[in-house]
């Protein structure tokens, strides 16, 4: 077996990132166009297998395991409806962050806006919510959103979720949803939402988990990288990593599953005081 090369492992990085980015921006302009949330996540689901014939990643429904449907009818009723019909998560994070009135939140990958708007919502105007995307298309839709709205308690930023563009400690809590099994460096944005909160803050967060005896490989044939499924951490990696940059309590929780041996599951942990 050939070890790749360090340039090897950085344009292989680069590309997988720019499919991810160009993936979302597209989704992000066929809603603007009027593509729905189930066509749009079914879309975005569907890979190439070897024989060149479209196969959906799992044997579940796609609209059962990702998008609006995870989210409240009246949630969803309170909402643009172009922030619902860009939702491509695999939960609710806003509904197991337990967000309280004046707090500051961070959700990180925050597509067309839905959860931003949504914790915006939660912790009242005495809050904020913020919301970080790599993709111009799904910054100018969130933020149209917003508008359509009114909501006067957010910011929508630009950047990756490897590098958040706000200083240390500036934030109580940190969601993302279906967000963080795209990453190419996944130990670099834990980090990063260790530092970005305050002694005490906490993450509550959506994503897609394997079961620990999935290798790599196993991910990687049940679903595609932009699909949410070849890139997922294991249950125990999520946790090893959680420890390694400094969270406590942590804990992941499946709730559906995605994909076979491959799950929603919700993470929590916390920033200690100390």
């Amino acid at each position: 077996m050939t070890t790749p090369t360090p340039d090897e492992t950085n344009t292989e990085a680069s590309q997988l990132r720019e499919e991810v980015r160009s993936r979302y921006a597209q989704a992000a302009t066929a809603v603007v166009g009027g593509t729905g949330n189930a066509e749009l996540n079914e879309a975005l689901q569907v890979v190439e297998d070897d024989c060149g014939t479209s196969c959906c990643s799992g044997e579940v429904a796609v609209e059962e395991s990702f998008g609006a449907t995870l989210y409240s009818s009246d949630d969803q009723q309170t909402l643009p409806a172009e922030a619902v019909a860009a939702s491509l998560g695999c939960g609710n994070p806003t509904a197991v962050a337990d967000l309280r009135a004046g707090e500051k939140v961070l959700d990180l990958g925050s597509g067309g806006g839905i959860d931003v708007l949504l914790s915006a919502r939660r912790v009242g105007e005495t809050g904020f919510a913020y919301g970080v995307d790599m993709t111009d298309e799904m910054l100018d839709l969130a933020r149209a959103n917003a508008a359509k709205a009114g909501a006067s308690n957010v910011e929508f930023l630009k950047g990756t979720i490897e590098d958040i563009p706000l200083p240390d400690a500036a934030v109580d809590v940190v969601i993302s949803n279906c967000v963080i099994n795209l990453s190419v460096d996944k130990p670099r944005v834990i980090a990063e939402m260790h530092r970005v909160l305050v002694p005490g803050g906490r993450i509550g967060i959506s994503d897609v988990v394997a079961e620990d005896h999935l290798a790599p490989e196993d991910r990687a044939e049940r679903g595609s990288y932009v699909g949410c499924i070849a890139g997922a951490l294991s249950r125990s990696e999520y946790l090893d990593g959680l420890r390694a940059a400094g969270f406590v309590d942590a804990e992941v929780e499946f709730t559906h599953e995605a994909a076979p041996g491959m799950h929603g599951a919700i993470i929590r942990a916390t920033k200690p005081t100390a």
